[in-house]
């Protein structure tokens, strides 16, 4: 399915691709140079063999009438071949020299652009608000921040240089043809428009093929997501076959879509090898016969074979470079759809007042859910600083909203919230969330030791302080008794411990920041009620 056809989906940019990663390659624009001159240079000593192999089938031919013999004056045949092996030799080492050279620096700047697009976008999506989030699949935004930066890296490490250096090919080709053979140069190079129109028109009609494909990735992630991370619930239900066919249906669209694009784009070297072998054959003909007449000497002849060779058989590579290109431009749609994306909420300039007190005062607070029925309608609440209030109610009735108010987690449709007296919008998020503890309802913890998690508001707190923070928060005996206390790993989402031991945690967790304002939203609905008294 397209991105287009979900409502929800991961946005794609209309800007053009190429342009919108020119803001990536901009800051480097001197590694590029480089990169792309060392390329070039590859090319011409990767061309040197042919001319080489002319001049050697010359010596054997002409002897003392031969190129060399002439220019240079070396009349011996064997002195001559020995020369021709020297250069040879020599031009193989600054090949292979260029060749490593060219190949570090361009994978190195592609994984340069891979880490700025990935963090780029990381950082970009903490700035975006809740209701983003809620409306999208964690699957989805991990696809685009993992596999289609992966697959910009891939482009970028492949397929510039390999354009560069068919370019740089056809160009040296080009110009030993010309100053051998004018004739002969217009006969081998007639593929070559005729490849370069293919070209173009297969590279229009594999965009939206390759679309599709990332789509349908984002798709399997989603589910892959969605069911690894639901594992005890499949388990509980007896779900597994449910959620494997569903996990096979997803990836058999994967794979079809995979499939399409690749029947595709395969179909064009097959063609562009037919243009190929005309050129080659044409060349080969007129040429052979140039030089049968004597019109043409016989090491030239030679060289010109292997020279047709050079300049045709490499644009096969077209095919595979057209098709990364192209697998990295429906990636990079999407990665710069999701950077286009604007915030809804914008963080305020200002910083709360010190020293922080901890008032917070609701007046005439309305808020809804995606402009649904108002879940809080002119709510006025004052919590004086230093003061402890419990705020009571139904399921559904708010209670959690007003945190998510509080913290700037949405913003609401009427009225203000203010926290000692500054509106919450005119404070940074840093400044409101530091002066913040939030113990929520749905609890989580990192995959890391206790300590790491308890620190995680404060990575200065000393042992003493999560010692009291524990004991504060209960915690304190069922940490000593793991098997490495506050070493011990807790697992992803703290899978290792009890609903009741990660309340306690993450309780213990706000305890250690500190906050002016400490937050706990039914944070022991899992505690025992002797715990919790």
């Amino acid at each position: 399915m397209d991105d287009a056809a979900h409502p929800h989906a991961i946005p794609r940019s209309s800007r053009p691709p190429l342009r919108s990663l020119w803001r990536y390659a901009r800051p480097h624009r001197a590694r590029v140079l480089t990169a792309g001159s060392t390329s070039v240079a590859n090319k011409a000593f990767d061309v040197a063999p042919e001319l080489l192999i002319g001049a050697a089938v010359d010596v054997v031919a002409q002897g003392q009438d031969s190129f060399i013999a002439t220019t240079f004056g070396i009349d011996d045949r064997f002195t001559q071949l020995s020369w021709l092996v020297v250069v040879t030799i020599a031009i193989w080492v600054f090949e292979s020299l260029t060749e490593y050279l060219a190949v570090v620096q361009w994978r190195n700047l592609a994984q340069t652009v891979e880490h700025e697009a990935r963090m780029d976008c990381y950082r970009h999506v903490q700035t975006l608000e809740m209701a983003y989030f809620e409306d999208r699949t964690s699957g989805g935004l991990m696809t685009v921040l993992n596999e289609d930066v992966n697959q910009l890296e891939r482009f970028l490490d492949f397929g510039p240089h390999r354009l560069i250096i068919t370019i740089a090919n056809v160009v040296f080709v080009g110009a030993v043809f010309l100053v051998v053979s004018p004739s002969l140069f217009l006969l081998a190079f007639s593929p070559i428009p005729a490849i370069v129109v293919m070209s173009l028109w297969y590279q229009t009609r594999l965009e939206p093929r390759y679309a599709r494909v990332r789509a349908a990735g984002g798709t399997i992630g989603d589910t892959l997501t969605n069911a690894i991370g639901g594992m005890v619930t499949i388990k509980a239900f007896g779900g597994e076959d449910r959620e494997a066919a569903r996990v096979g249906a997803d990836s058999e669209a994967y794979q079809q879509a995979n499939r399409d694009a690749i029947r595709f784009s395969t179909a064009f070297n097959p063609i562009i090898r037919m243009a190929v072998m005309a050129g080659f054959v044409m060349t080969l003909l007129v040429a052979g016969r140039a030089a049968l007449r004597g019109d043409l000497a016989i090491g030239v002849f030679s060289m010109l074979v292997y020279m047709t060779q050079r300049l045709l058989w490499p644009l096969v590579q077209l095919g595979e470079i057209f098709d990364l290109y192209q697998r990295a431009m429906a990636s990079c749609r999407r990665i710069f759809g999701l950077l286009e994306v604007e915030p809804a909420i914008v963080a305020g300039t200002a910083d709360l007042p010190e020293p922080v007190r901890g008032e917070v005062r609701f007046d005439g607070v309305r808020f809804s859910y995606d402009q649904g029925p108002e879940v809080l309608r002119g709510l006025d609440l004052h919590v004086p600083a230093g003061e402890t209030h419990a705020i009571v109610g139904a399921t559904g009735a708010g209670k959690s909203t007003i945190v998510k108010l509080l913290l700037r987690l949405y913003d609401p449709d009427g009225g203000t919230i203010s926290v000692d007296g500054a509106p919450v919008e005119e404070l940074t998020f840093r400044s409101l969330r530091a002066a913040t503890g939030l113990v929520a309802q749905d609890v989580f913890l990192f995959h890391g030791t206790v300590r790491e998690n308890l620190t995680y508001g404060d990575p200065d707190a000393t042992d003493g302080q999560l010692r009291a923070a524990a004991e504060l928060a209960e915690a304190s005996t069922f940490i000593e008794a793991l098997p490495h206390g506050y070493e011990t790993l807790v697992g992803e989402r703290g899978q290792k411990l009890s609903g009741g031991q990660r309340q306690r945690l993450t309780l213990a967790r706000a305890i250690v920041r500190d906050p002016r304002i400490l937050i706990l939203d039914e944070a022991t609905s899992a505690v025992d009620n002797e715990t919790e008294a």
